[in-house]
């Protein structure tokens, strides 16, 4: 590809940091800079042979500021898989000891193979390219990363998104889902497009009764037009999970210019669900291929954009100031561990990562947990009870003090009826009595955000701090922006030495790919040979795919 050149005003940018990047052509390790310029925050690095790469970064310099402040090192691991002296980022990437954070989340991949085609998608196994492996780790395999995991110290591994392709093509799921089970892993996200439960709603008990805690089902719009995938058949999974007592998660990837004007409408989705849906995870697109400058700008979005547009989309009823970045809970964790005096999960992702907040319906409305609790305040607070511990106050002086001081930071007026959110606290963060939280979240909606990186935005400094993690047969744990930002060193690497050969699979089998598809039998209208994503039910125009893919996992 030829070098693209990019005029950059370097006289009117406000330089925020340093920091490591990589050439989108050739891998090479650059410096980059991370800079302020019209209220929203650039990347620019240079590479000597392929030349410049200016990229937006966050849409928004003065979220950036705000969230900044709980930017924390978090405990890394104390026995890293991948041994090397000093930060290598993202070469021979696992877990080293240049890690800042803990397993989060561990996401393990059971096949590679799909029942829909999306032209966006670069996971699933594809017929006609050379190389083309299915790859589906054996019981033992799965049991062997499993464990892995649940050895990982000093906090022991203990959520699992099962994963794909599409999981639930594989028929010994269960089975898979009972072994995570047993290695002690407490919660497992089953990470699907829904269609096979649509289809067999019987699967949803099925996957609840193995021990699937919540499933996280792909759903990037409420019109057929943003979400061909599985808007025909996401009612029908969501009823079979409400009827088998399972929570959802839905999670929309929101791509610039395709699906963007519909979160707000999203949300309402959800909430007229909040008996069965739980969450809406918001993952901004991450760029991968090859793609000029004006390409990007016409999908690129940011966290602070989609909350941007989200406060315009409901109104100002869930406004910008409601959300908070992912490590912003670091304080209620170390509260936890001075309290226990043992390592607690703690999410020490960067803070341009991913960010959230907490609704509760109230009379039909959604009232963001930030219009009644001071939520900086009482962080504010909990870290300054965190220091009298550690400096060896007395745990049950703290707790009257907490007990007295907690009403304080509740608008009793603003909170929702039914609700004694001090109380409510108090036994979560004191007496570790979680059993009210579980009648709580039936009122409530988290609303996450998590953007993943691409070789464009790519920051060592985010990478170092990644929790989610991916789960490789080899014994690695390898954090999430390193598996799918650099495949051709990792994803793709690994999952081709230890997967088959398409050919010798349906062999073996006595299957085709073919026949795993579905064929939309779900959807009005004419049933289409093979059901996806086509490209113009995206956009509306023909795009050349092989230019343009779009990172959805």
């Amino acid at each position: 590809m030829a070098t693209e050149v990019i005029p950059v005003d370097t006289i009117s940018r406000h330089v925020i940091t340093e920091t490591k990047s990589v050439c989108p052509e050739c891998n090479l390790v650059l410096p980059a800079t991370v800079y302020e310029r019209d209220g929203r925050v650039y990347m620019d690095k240079v590479c000597p042979e392929h030349g410049r790469t200016e990229e937006l970064y966050f849409g928004s310099y003065d979220m950036y500021v705000k969230f900044s402040r709980y930017l924390h090192n978090g405990k890394g691991t104390e026995n890293p898989n991948v041994r090397k002296v000093g930060c290598d980022c993202p070469n021979n990437c696992g877990l080293c000891e240049s890690h800042l954070s803990h397993t989060g989340l561990a996401n393990l991949v059971v096949t590679n193979r799909c029942d829909l085609t999306c032209w966006y998608c670069f996971f699933y196994a594809k017929k006609g390219v050379e190389g083309a492996y299915v790859y589906e780790p054996s019981l033992q395999d799965i049991k062997e990363m499993a464990e892995q995991l649940r050895a990982e110290r000093p906090v022991p591994g203990n959520a699992v998104q099962i994963t794909g392709g599409e999981p639930t093509i594989r028929e010994d799921l269960p089975e898979i889902i009972r072994i995570i089970k047993s290695t002690g892993v407490d919660h497992i996200q089953l990470n699907t497009n829904g269609i096979n439960i649509a289809l067999k709603p019987e699967l949803a008990k099925i996957y609840r009764e193995a021990g699937v805690n919540t499933l996280y089902m792909s759903f990037d719009g409420v019109t057929p037009k943003t979400n061909p995938k599985n808007h025909w058949e996401a009612p029908h999974t969501i009823e079979a999970c409400r009827k088998a007592g399972l929570g959802i998660v839905l999670v929309p990837t929101v791509i610039k210019s395709v699906n963007d004007h519909e979160l707000g409408d999203i949300i309402r989705f959800a909430q007229s669900n909040m008996d069965v849906i739980r969450a809406v995870n918001f993952q901004p697109v991450s760029l991968t291929g090859r793609m000029t400058k004006s390409e990007r700008e016409k999908y690129r979005i940011t966290i602070p954009d989609c909350i941007q547009r989200i406060e315009d989309q409901t109104g100002g009823m869930i406004p910008k100031e409601a959300w908070f970045p992912v490590p912003s809970c670091v304080p209620i964790t170390h509260f936890v561990e001075a309290i226990t005096k043992k390592p607690q999960y703690e999410l020490s992702i960067h803070f341009a990562c991913g960010a959230g907040t907490y609704v509760f319906e109230n009379k039909g409305k959604l009232v963001p947990i930030t219009n009644f609790v001071d939520v900086e305040g009482l962080l504010e607070y909990l870290q300054e009870k965190t220091e009298e511990l550690e400096a060896g106050g007395n745990k049950y002086v703290v707790a009257a003090k907490i007990l007295s001081k907690l009403p304080t930071f509740i608008d009793k007026d603003n909170q929702p009826e039914g609700i004694n959110f001090a109380k409510l606290l108090f036994n979560a963060l004191v007496r570790h009595n979680y059993s009210a939280l579980g009648e709580l979240h039936k009122r409530t909606l988290f609303l996450g955000m998590m953007h993943f990186q691409d070789k464009y935005n790519h920051d060592e400094e985010r990478l170092r701090r990644c929790d989610i993690h991916y789960l490789t047969p080899d014994n690695r744990i390898i954090p999430f922006c390193a598996f799918n930002v650099f495949p051709e060193w990792y994803r793709d690497a690994i999952q081709a030495k230890y997967g088959t050969p398409i050919e010798e699979w349906e062999k073996k089998t006595g299957r085709t790919l073919e026949q795993g598809l579905y064929r939309g039998t779900l959807r009005r209208g004419k049933k289409a040979a093979v059901a996806g994503c086509a490209v113009g039910a995206l956009t509306g125009e023909k795009q050349d795919h092989k230019v343009v893919e779009l990172q959805v996992k």
